[in-house]
């Protein structure tokens, strides 16, 4: 039997006990947010240190402003790479509490009407049962042959769902120990219970509010209507003016930088089976938007983004209130991809804004900080080694896939520390995260921790 075959049966072997850590784990009521759980927050990252010191990784609780990260380290300059695995011990707030089937922090197994288990718990799949996955695996590793293959460092962080204010500062004063040769992270997801994902592309960000004003007062819209400029008219008007007939963003330069796909990627995209009509029935809606010559995933994964994410001005109570306002509001988002500047997006929208705005009125603007989209290079070995380890345990092929979103973390690694990240996890769409009842597929958790160790097997091979 070979050394990985008899690592996978110790973690076949050691399943029940490995439950039992992360339900362990997973009572800890470890809320970043709220400052009444600065204590279990703690508690946790006490929890993690003890753990990963007990396997033969030492391990410390780092202080920060905020809620302490967990450092660990086993490396004794073994051939291949150094690699950092990051994942986050703190949790979302359980709010509404009413809406959950029990106890957010009593971890229970259940069975489904088609048989298969799943875990309950807050955290379960955001992010504890997912960083669980990788410790059980370098337990397995170190329990049956003595060693990891690879020198591990492992960062947990306790801010994660609270905007991770500590981590920039961190990451900061502990370059030299925390850089890597290539990060892990698991806080991701697979396409479907049964296709396991590498996330190769996340869409960067850059936002903007801006607050038009007219008149020095509400006005009488009977008196000046007709006659003002309205706040609500221009702001409209900017929106209205932000897409064309086809779909596309019409600020000028905006797609500079927007990079095509591979065409074999897209073929493997298509395999996929991704259906828009699920997709959108899922939360009641039929007909996609977007550039009229893309396809749905083209839009979610690898084509930029203009969103209004509120405007208001005006009257808002209840009943009629017949008043032209003062002033306007409106927030914007632009998820963005390829090599996009966000500065560069940023100065086109508020160029373009401040060609609407009337000569007798006037634009504030309230900047949200960006960041570009990242990607892997699709000839990375490491991808390579990454798909074929979880084709060998799940023995289909890894789908190579975007993610809409963006996980700052793995920005961080690239800009502070030069660190490319290979993007891993087990979640399921409906895994429910930030939800009540929250939950985990138990095959998602068992598996995770095959899929780690094969992670590492590969990694180490020349």
């Amino acid at each position: 039997m070979s050394s990985i075959d008899k690592v996978l049966a110790r973690i076949d072997a050691n399943l029940d006990q490995s439950l039992q850590r992360l339900f362990d784990l997973l009572k800890i009521k470890s809320i970043s947010t709220d400052p009444a759980f600065k204590a279990p927050c703690r508690e946790a990252a006490d929890w993690l240190a003890k753990e990963l010191t007990g396997i033969g990784i030492e391990a410390s609780v780092r202080d920060t402003a905020g809620h302490p990260m967990v450092v660990g380290h086993r490396k004794s300059g073994k051939p291949g790479p150094h690699v950092l695995f990051y994942g986050h011990y703190d949790v979302q707030p359980v709010d509404p509490l009413e809406l959950w089937n029990r106890d957010p922090f009593d971890p229970v197994i259940e069975t489904r009407e088609d048989g298969s288990k799943i875990i309950i718990a807050r955290g379960s799949a955001d992010d504890k049962g997912q960083l669980m996955t990788f410790v059980e695996a370098a337990r397995a590793y170190i329990e049956e042959t003595g060693d990891l293959p690879v020198d591990v460092t492992i960062l947990f962080e306790g801010e994660e769902e609270s905007g991770s204010p500590s981590l920039h500062p961190f990451l900061e004063a502990n370059k030299d120990e925390l850089s890597c040769d290539l990060a892990l992270v698991c806080d991701t997801g697979m396409w479907d219970a049964k296709t396991p994902a590498i996330s190769v592309m996340l869409r960067g960000m850059v936002g903007d509010e801006i607050i038009v004003k007219a008149a020095s007062r509400d006005l009488h819209s009977g008196m000046y209507g007709g006659s003002a400029q309205n706040p609500n008219h221009i702001v409209a008007s900017i929106i209205a003016g932000l897409h064309d007939e086809n779909g596309k963003i019409t600020l000028p330069g905006f797609y500079d930088g927007v990079i095509e796909m591979p065409d074999d990627v897209k073929a493997m995209w298509d395999t996929l089976g991704f259906s828009v009509e699920d997709f959108l029935g899922d939360v009641g809606l039929k007909y996609p938007r977007g550039e009229n010559d893309r396809t749905p995933l083209e839009h979610i994964w690898t084509r930029p983004t203009v969103e209004v994410n509120g405007m208001w001005g005006g009257y808002q109570g209840a009943g009629s209130k017949t008043v032209i306002p003062a002033e306007a509001h409106a927030k914007f988002t632009f998820r963005l991809v390829g090599d996009q500047d966000p500065d560069k997006i940023q100065d086109a929208f508020r160029a373009y804004v401040r060609s609407k705005i009337p000569a007798d009125c006037s634009v504030e603007f309230i900047a949200k900080e960006g960041s570009p989209a990242l990607r892997l290079d699709f000839a990375m070995p490491v991808l390579e080694k990454g798909k074929k380890a979880l084709q060998d345990e799940w023995e289909t092929e890894a789908a190579l896939i975007g993610m809409g979103g963006s996980i700052p973390i793995v920005g961080d690694f690239k800009r502070m520390l030069g660190m490319d990240s290979l993007l891993i996890g087990f979640g399921l769409e409906d895994d429910q995260i930030h939800s009540p009842n929250e939950k985990y597929n138990l095959t998602s958790y068992h598996k995770g921790i095959r899929s780690w160790a094969r992670v590492l097997k590969e990694l180490a091979e020349d």
